[in-house]
């Protein structure tokens, strides 16, 4: 397990490049070539103390020796010169082994700032290698800062996916292993410690393996990148994992050649999700000829299994559900031949870098065989939150799905499985079995998250569709008073005109403005523009009704009435021509309730999704009568008058206050204790729970957060700012600095928090509220003169603290402050009545779509009072 030391050193030694390196990437390459360079010196210094020689730094090449960048009498310059010069001549130093030089080649050190190396070699000086598995966890954690690459469609794949992805597939010590876009290694090194758990009294330490097995396993594990930067990592990854000398290669898997008749009997990767601009030219081996990355690769992967070979894919949703003749024929490929199940994952669990919807194809082609069949399992929740930060929560399908996959390939191997699909999850899945050997956790994948579908069912109608929601049978509506009609024969769907970056035009040459999607219901986006004919068809007015039909989801994604004037319509949205049969405004409320409902038919997740004109066309509503149309369209625009009243009230309301020139004004320092030092926690070592709040939880102009997580306080006493209930806390880096991330700190787990080491912590001295500091250090005032003051270059700059020390507020008496602060906080409870006012009628207007629908109403009014009160204090 990784220590907390050693964390908080990579932690800091990424702070100290980040001025001068801002790319994770970069930060990544730059600790990795340090620490390696000093694990050859320690290597090389003990040596020594055992009476041996030095093997790595001899020779001519001695003056390169770790500890003598360490010189005293070296000058800064000095020190950076040789430490520059050192990295650069590494990979030609010939008493270093090729591996080693092979992770130096093309190295170079991005900066020519003395101080900030100086920092950053000093930190790396304190890490130790006494125990090459901790070493290898620390690599681990700095590989997982590594964000997108997006040129390329690559994204770092989470630990616990690859691990759950290894532990279906059950690679065994015999088996050939191949990542062909291996990245950082991920699916090796996890392939390796599942085969050491397997080998194992300790499920861990690999006893049950013979010298032979692990002289095999050395040569057994592959990996392929086009990436040197990437093969550099996956070499350091391997070698600190025990492989002396890794197999991994830089090598074009689309393209080249080479390796093209070696095949495996485990393949597993999660390759680039985007084709470069222009293609790829792959060569003509490929069973399916296209120039699409995600469609060669699986292509690719399938091609080179052993005849008993499995595999276990990560691809986007165009692999899923694509019409185009490249996606079809590979998708008639895999169910022909190869594909067992389909997995489909949450939507944004590559968050923070994208929200990409994927899905794991599991490829076994001696099951294949046996069945006639496709599984298809949906994972609701992987164990974290699907927001940007990917917090843990305690809901996961994962290990439930591992365990329906094993049962069902248990079944397979030996003719048993039921093909009929199963309507319970102990009729699927039996819980009984003695097959399964750990306990079922509580949260299980009910019964419409699998489906068991004949694939005669899925090349029915020639596409393949690997999306398993559209092969659900469709129970909604059944219960509404009203016919149920196809929406297609309702109104006609006429799409948009598709334009080129070269057609748009600026304003001033007279044209229509195109509308694309952001421009639905964003109105500061910019509008592009076209003064050239175009067909009437294409053409809008305000008051059209139009669908999105592709776009975010809950947002541009679906229906809008147009109210911009007279526009040209650009693709992926419709505009819908109603039938007399329906009215416009109808359409509109009902339209948007459907792509809610249905969600079968819409590809992608909580990101970016789309619909297809076909399935959009067959979707039932129902369809009252026109007066009852007008009934129900009176009484929604009653609701929506309402809320667009209580928004223009939000949106107006600034708290202010009026300065009296009587009050004295005084420096924050003065009134305030800055960054507390945490020695007055004196029990600490105890290791009771404390509130460990993220810079992100902080929300703007929100002067109250309570704990997001608790933590003990062990885990975060080195290296975060520590804070008390009724602490103030500012963001002092940017940008969370310009988006006002500061709050008041209340309701703390022992009254004791911890948090990133970019706050600022304000403490009263006792002769100012908290609430009155916020107000200050919170304004836009301050805001935009702190912006001013920022020091520091590259990605991120900081509010010097001689600034916030110096800054002045004016302090009016205890009892001035307490009325101020009083009268603020009862216009703030108006205001969050106004919210609790628009959530009321919009849960009204979902009521009043659900009863036509037949649906039970849901109405629920939670009055607050608790929350406001609290809030209030």
């Amino acid at each position: 397990m990784l220590d907390t030391a050693t964390k908080q050193r990579i932690n800091t030694a990424r702070d100290i490049l980040v001025g001068k390196v801002p790319d994770p990437k970069s930060q990544v390459e730059q600790i990795t070539i340090a620490l390696i360079y000093k694990f050859m010196d320690d290597m090389d210094a003990e040596a020594e103390e055992l009476g041996g020689k030095r093997t790595f730094f001899v020779g001519k090449f001695t003056k390169y020796g770790w500890r003598k960048i360490f010189d005293p009498k070296l000058s800064g310059f000095d020190m950076l010169n040789l430490y520059s010069e050192a990295i650069q001549q590494m990979n030609l130093i010939p008493s270093i082994p090729q591996l080693f030089r092979d992770i130096f080649k093309n190295a170079y050190l991005p900066y020519r700032d003395p101080e900030t190396l100086k920092a950053f070699l000093k930190i790396i000086n304190e890490f130790t290698y006494d125990h090459s598995e901790r070493l290898g966890d620390a690599f681990e954690y700095l590989l997982s800062v590594l964000g997108s690459q997006g040129d390329a469609g690559q994204f770092r794949t989470p630990r616990h996916i690859i691990d759950f992805m290894v532990r279906v597939v059950n690679p065994n010590k015999n088996e050939r292993v191949l990542d062909p876009a291996c990245g950082t290694a991920g699916f090796l090194i996890s392939s390796y410690k599942h085969i050491l758990q397997q080998n194992s009294k300790d499920g861990k330490s690999g006893r049950g393996l013979t010298t032979d097995d692990r002289k095999k396993l050395a040569q057994n594990f592959r990996g392929y990148d086009i990436s040197p930067d990437m093969v550099r990592l996956s070499l350091v990854n391997m070698y600190l994992h025990g492989f002396a000398q890794p197999s991994i290669y830089e090598y074009d898997t689309l393209t080249s050649e080479e390796r093209w008749n070696e095949y495996y009997d485990v393949i597993m990767a999660n390759p680039p999700f985007m084709t470069p601009k222009g293609g790829i030219r792959p060569h003509k081996r490929f069973g399916v000829q296209s120039n699409r990355s995600e469609v060669l690769f699986v292509d690719y992967i399938a091609e080179h299994l052993t005849p008993t070979g499995r595999g276990a894919i990560i691809v986007p949703e165009g692999v899923i559900f694509q019409g185009g003749t490249a996606y079809k024929q590979i998708r008639k490929i895999l169910v022909e031949k190869y594909l067992y199940a389909v997995v489909s994952l949450p939507a944004n669990i590559f968050q923070p870098y994208s929200g990409v919807k994927t899905s794991i194809l599991l490829l076994d082609k001696t099951l294949a065989k046996k069945t006639d069949s496709i599984l298809f399992v949906k994972v609701q929740n992987d164990g974290f939150d699907l927001g940007a930060q990917r917090r843990p929560i305690d809901k996961s399908d994962l290990y439930f799905a591992e365990e329906l996959l094993k049962y069902y390939k248990q079944h397979l191997q030996l003719d048993r499985f039921d093909k009929k699909r199963a309507t319970t999850d102990a009729e699927f899945l039996n819980i009984n079995d003695h097959s399964l050997n750990r306990e079922i956790p509580l949260v299980k994948i009910e019964a419409s998250q699998y489906l068991h579908i004949a694939k005669s069912r899925i090349a029915s109608d020639g596409g393949y569709n690997l999306n398993g929601d559209r092969y659900l049978e469709n129970k909604i509506y059944k219960q509404s008073q009203f016919p149920l009609v196809e929406i297609g024969e309702l109104c006609d769907l006429i799409n948009g005109r598709a334009f080129k970056p070269e057609d748009w035009e600026n304003q001033e040459q007279g044209g229509l403005p195109i509308i694309r999607i952001q421009n639905l219901n964003n109105h500061d986006a910019e509008f592009n523009y076209y003064s050239k004919e175009v067909a009437d068809k294409v053409i809008i007015k305000t008051g059209d009704l139009l669908f999105s039909w592709s776009g975010s989801k809950g947002t541009s994604f679906g229906a809008h009435i147009w109210h911009g004037g007279r526009a040209i319509l650009n693709q992926h949205i419709f505009r819908v021509e109603h039938k007399d049969v329906a009215l416009r405004k109808y359409l509109y409320y009902a339209l948007n309730k459907a792509v809610i409902e249905i969600e079968q038919n819409l590809h992608g997740g909580v990101g970016l999704v789309h619909i297809t004109k076909g399935n959009l066309e067959k979707i039932k509503i129902p369809l009252p009568p026109i007066e009852i149309q007008r009934a129900i369209i009176a009484k929604i625009e009653n609701y929506q008058n309402v809320i667009d009243g209580a928004l223009q009230v939000i949106k107006n309301y600034k708290s202010n206050i009026l300065i009296n020139s009587k009050w004295p004004m005084v420096e924050l320092s003065e009134v305030c204790e800055i960054n507390p030092k945490k020695s007055e926690i004196k029990d600490y070592s105890k290791g009771f729970e404390v509130s460990f709040v993220p810079m992100a939880d902080i929300e703007e102009n929100n002067i109250y957060f309570g704990p997001k997580e608790t933590k003990s306080i062990d885990e975060v006493y080195n290296g975060y700012t520590y804070f008390k209930d009724h602490d103030v806390l500012l963001a002092k880096v940017t940008p969370c600095f310009e988006n006002g991330k500061a709050g008041v700190a209340k309701r703390l787990k022992n009254g004791i928090g911890f948090g990133s080491s970019e706050f600022f912590v304000f403490r009263s001295k006792g002769n100012i509220l908290p609430e009155w500091i916020y107000l200050f250090v919170s304004s836009d005032l301050f805001r935009q003169i702190g912006k001013e003051k920022m020091t520091g270059t590259g990605g991120l700059q900081r509010l010097p603290r001689d600034f916030v020390e110096s800054y002045k507020i004016p302090l009016p008496t205890m009892e001035e402050q307490e009325e101020i602060i009083r009268q603020l906080e009862m216009e703030r409870l108006y205001v969050h009545g106004n919210r609790q006012l628009i959530f009321r009628m919009q849960q009204k207007i979902k009521d009043t779509m659900s009863e036509v629908w037949g649906e039970e109403q849901k109405t629920i009014f939670p009055e607050h009072k608790e929350e406001i009160m609290l809030e209030a204090e």
